[in-house]
């Protein structure tokens, strides 16, 4: 039997955060990333033309706005954005902490907003 390493990952230390926006990579799965976002504003519109999205909402909520409706995701819920499609992400409140579940290397195409 091979002895493993384990890395504990403290999700209170990877958000201690004062930006008003960090997104950063804290593990690797397979062929995907798990990464970590805080945000105090809203990202623009993009879409990932290579890979599906999962969010899972930690702290806050978060709004996910698609060309013909927004989707609110409290604390505890999640939700898979399909590759190629349009959309932004926002905090709900003053400050959103959240993980995403993307293929590692996924392309980020920024798009205009929606009737633009």
């Amino acid at each position: 039997m091979q002895s493993s390493s384990f890395e504990v990952i403290s999700l209170s230390t990877e958000s201690a955060t004062a930006e008003s926006y960090n997104n950063h990579s804290i593990a690797s799965v397979n062929d995907h990333e798990v990464r970590i976002s805080i945000m105090t504003e809203a990202y623009p519109w993009h879409c990932h033309p290579d890979s599906d999205e999962s969010f899972l909402a930690l702290e806050g909520g978060l709004f996910l706005d698609f060309d013909d409706q927004t989707v609110e995701l409290l604390p505890g819920h999640m939700i898979t954005v399909k590759r190629g499609v349009r959309h932004r992400t926002r905090p709900i409140h003053d400050r959103s902490v959240n993980l995403t579940f993307e293929r590692a290397n996924a392309q980020t195409e920024a798009l205009p907003s929606p009737g633009e």
